[in-house]
């Protein structure tokens, strides 16, 4: 159980610290996105350093169980959070890419407490 749960929170891990990445860089595929979302620009930033935050958080979690479960929290209320965005901007076939990014987080958040 201890190496699914080191596995996945690894995967968890770089996709959240992509997603990061990717809105600090303002790469143009995300900035039309959270443009089309309304999303005001100068929330991008704190996202951006939140989701590279929950990455390492994750990481850390490894070794001190408690702060990876508090990334793995604030990452599942951020991507529940983005996909509430998409559904409010009406990008309805949009609303599974934040649950992509959420899945692995949940399941490092289950494999964690129950190894």
């Amino acid at each position: 159980m201890r190496v699914a749960h080191v596995v996945v929170t690894l995967v968890a891990a770089v996709l959240a610290g992509f997603s990061g990445t990717v809105l600090l860089m303002r790469a143009e595929w995300i900035v039309k996105a959270l443009t089309d979302y309304r999303v005001p620009r100068a929330w991008w930033t704190p996202l951006g350093v939140a989701k590279a935050a929950g990455a390492v958080g994750l990481l850390v979690g490894l070794a001190v169980p408690v702060v990876g479960v508090l990334a793995g929290v604030g990452l599942l209320l951020y991507f529940t959070a983005a996909a509430i965005t998409v559904a409010r901007a009406r990008w309805y076939s949009h609303i599974p890419f934040p649950l992509v990014y959420a899945t692995p987080v949940a399941g490092a958040l289950v494999l964690g407490l129950l190894s």
